[in-house]
């Protein structure tokens, strides 16, 4: 698990990713400022999902995989339909 998290933290940097990890430090700075520590949980929230490339799919349910099998690709033929008219 560390490792996986190690590999996520330096790979895969995204314009998403950048976003949220500078959204993060914005709310953190700004939970500081005003002494509210709900406000920190979200920039922390945030700054977790930047951090471990994750979003807010429960258990990654909405994850896609970037690796296709030959097993999983099939030829598609298709049948050319013509009109009588």
């Amino acid at each position: 698990m560390l490792q996986t998290f190690k590999y996520n933290l330096f790979h895969n940097w995204t314009i998403i990713r950048i976003i949220r990890l500078t959204l993060s430090v914005i709310i953190i700075v700004q939970a500081i400022q005003l002494h509210d520590a709900l406000f920190g949980v979200f920039g922390f929230f945030f700054l977790y999902q930047a951090l471990s490339n994750t979003g807010c799919c429960a258990m990654n349910n909405c994850a896609t995989t970037s690796t296709t099998n030959a097993v999983d690709e099939k030829e598609i033929e298709f049948e050319e339909v013509k009109n009588k008219s």
